[in-house]
């Protein structure tokens, strides 16, 4: 047994002794592109979404030294028809960056990843002839000569290398290159099978062109047919909370919410497993480095990034072109450039065909909302802060202490959003009623009877509380909006949600910059 080939299946074995959700059928997605143009491919996904368990998957499945036939007996690839055709048919080599970036910070660590992997590959292959100035490739194509195998090319967190290095260094450089020398030569074509890289970034570009355009790329952005193994289903999801007997509707309220391409509903796998196994919910989001960096180029407020940002805090979308992002987070120049490195990391989801990015769920808001803190955005953190009292005074119909409550959360952000903009003051009330969304379900604009509710909470599965309906008014009343939410059927929309509902009627005086608010319990049925 190496220690980059001929690695064995032990790193997939731990995954099957423990709680495994099975994505084996993106083994039939690789095996569709070895031998062909497609062969070569980059798979990137945000953290913690099962990159690396992906990676010893597959390694498992090509590695010749050992037999996986008991591993994946009773997962969904084996009924597959290239199943047989390729297990444990290819000398397979497994490389993981992280190891050496955690080791090597200095310019030379392109040499050492050769050195290790050469004298790796050569002890494996002792009675072919190595020369002095043999490069790893010179000698593959040596091994290839010899023997006539092709190799199955493993390259975990491909892109360490690319977030601990800057642009423009020799290590940044001599790795680019490396790359090119590995994988874009004909000789490639003859020594792999195929090639398998994941990360975190879809490969950097240089200029408009990709450094390895010869590679097809599955991300965040576009997944192509992978997205179903990018993390978890719902159908998965709702057979572990079955199994564990946990409850289904906090998963998806904590977890859920990813877009990943044609797929509405994706859940993050290692959140939902730590919350099995932990038998809670809450968020399992670890800060990083990564979006530490990020979160300083929101305080700069590129085109009005801050605005779009209160915007999905709100439950709102923002438009984005993830199209001129170089796959380079030193590379940032625009507002498109950082959210598109929020989708990548996770902490946004995109809809490919609305061209919009928001936040999927409440672990992520979480972690969003502890980014505005750190960044001292001081009218929101406030209104934020505040909303448990809001939601609160709601519900105990303390008219005057709402009114007040909105006064406060609209004056604070004033600097921030158009004050007099009707949808500017329905993003205001989204923030501070953000609280709400603990027990609720909030909709914006919810179509109901001849119009649109400004805000509707549903209650959430368990939660014995009214559903609300708020109406925003400017210049009338808030009678007048109590009276609007009548006159257009909203009790009867919600009704299947509650019997209990609260109409809450605000009205905004321009000129006097004075809310006023009434609120009136109706019971239906």
């Amino acid at each position: 047994m190496g220690t980059y080939i001929n690695i064995g299946n032990a790193g997939f074995q731990r995954a099957r002794n423990s709680e495994y959700v099975d994505k084996s059928m993106l083994i039939s997605v690789v095996n569709k592109t070895l031998f062909t143009e497609r062969q070569f491919s980059c798979v990137s996904r945000c953290r913690r979404f099962g990159k690396s368990m992906a990676a010893r998957m597959l390694y498992a499945y090509y590695d010749h030294s050992c037999d996986s036939r008991a591993l994946f007996a009773d997962l969904a690839i084996a009924s597959d028809p290239t199943f047989r055709q390729h297990l444990n048919k290819y000398p397979a080599i497994y490389l993981d960056m992280t190891d050496f970036v955690s080791r090597y910070k200095n310019d030379d660590i392109v040499d050492k990843i050769e050195a290790a992997l050469l004298d790796d590959v050569s002890k494996a292959y002792s009675d072919v002839a190595m020369n002095p100035e043999d490069s790893l490739m010179d000698y593959l194509l040596r091994v290839n000569i010899a023997k006539g195998e092709q190799f199955f090319f493993i390259i975990d967190e491909w892109d360490a290398i690319c977030r601990e290095f800057e642009p423009g260094t020799k290590a940044m450089d001599d790795y680019v290159g490396w790359l090119r020398r590995m994988f874009k030569s004909q000789q490639a074509m003859r020594v792999f099978a195929g090639v398998y890289m994941t990360g975190i970034l879809p490969v950097k570009k240089y200029k408009t062109e990709s450094a390895l355009n010869n590679f097809l790329e599955y991300s965040m952005v576009e997944p192509g047919d992978m997205g179903e193994y990018f993390g978890f289903t719902k159908d998965e999801v709702r057979t572990l909370a079955d199994k564990h007997s946990i409850d289904f509707d906090e998963l998806e309220k904590w977890y859920d919410g990813y877009q990943i391409g044609d797929i509405l509903s994706m859940f993050n796998p290692n959140s939902v497993m730590q919350a099995v196994t932990r038998r809670r919910c809450r968020s399992y989001w670890a800060s990083t480095g990564a979006y530490d960096t990020v979160a300083n180029y929101i305080q700069m407020n590129y085109e009005g990034l801050k605005d779009d940002v209160i915007l999905m805090l709100a439950g709102g979308r923002c438009k984005v072109n993830p199209t001129k992002f170089q796959n380079d987070m030193s590379i940032i120049r625009s507002k498109d450039d950082v959210l598109t490195v929020l989708i990548h990391l996770g902490y946004l989801s995109y809809d490919w065909q609305k061209s919009e990015c928001y936040i999927p769920n409440k672990e992520v808001g979480g972690e969003m909302v502890n980014a505005v803190e750190d960044n001292n955005w001081a009218g929101v953190v406030t209104a934020l802060q505040n909303s448990e009292q809001l939601l609160q005074d709601t519900l105990d119909g303390d008219e005057e202490a709402v009114a007040r409550a909105i006064d406060a959360a609209h004056d604070e952000n004033t600097s921030i959003l158009s004050y007099n903009n009707e949808n500017s003051l329905a993003c205001v009330l989204s923030i501070a009623y953000y609280y709400a969304r603990n027990n609720y379900v909030m909709h914006r604009e919810l179509a109901s009877g001849k119009g649109f509710a400004d805000i509707v909470l549903i209650p959430r599965k368990n939660v014995e509380s009214p559903a609300v309906v708020v109406e925003l008014k400017f210049r009338q009343d808030a009678d007048a909006a109590i009276d609007q939410i009548k006159r257009r059927q909203y009790p009867a929309k919600v009704a299947q949600y509650t019997d209990d509902l609260l109409l809450v009627g605000i009205n905004y005086d321009r000129d006097t910059k004075q809310h006023t608010c009434h609120i009136e319990k109706v019971k239906n049925g």
